[in-house]
């Protein structure tokens, strides 16, 4: 359904140590752009081949209108994980490297049964979730 989602960052350095850290709990890597013109302002992770032709990731960058960052109200990305360490690891590194728990890992049985998810934002105040759905314990995902 997406090729890409993009969030603004008022700073791509903070930005890009926060994901760096908290995606890579996920098993993400950052996109090499090293061959695109005009990507000075732009990171991203995921996949990215072919000079786009081939792209599923999640991009941060400075707002094109020159504009600060903002966040949209009611506006958040939920990226999956695997296993619950990965949504545990996935707050933790959030928390260590800047972010702010939204909440912390856990069951969200009002979703689903095995509905685990870690909330956090950015530095730049940005809403994302790790999910990983699948297991109703710890002992049977491991």
């Amino acid at each position: 359904m997406f090729t890409y989602i993009t969030l603004g960052s008022n700073d791509l350095a903070r930005s890009a140590k926060f994901y760096d850290a908290t995606l890579g709990a996920l098993g993400l890597k950052r996109c090499d752009i090293s061959d695109e013109a005009d990507w000075e302002n732009w990171v991203g992770w995921g996949t990215y081949e072919d000079h786009g032709a081939t792209e599923l990731a999640l991009w941060v960058c400075k707002p094109f209108d020159g504009s600060a960052t903002t966040v949209g109200n009611g506006t958040m990305v939920a990226l999956r994980a695997k296993t619950w360490k990965e949504v545990d690891s996935f707050h933790a590194l959030a928390v260590l490297n800047g972010g702010i728990s939204e909440g912390t890992p856990g069951l969200r049985t009002h979703y689903n049964p095995d509905f685990y998810a870690a909330y956090v934002r950015d530095p730049d105040g940005n809403k994302i979730a790790a999910i990983c759905r699948g297991f109703t314990t710890a002992v049977t995902q491991f």
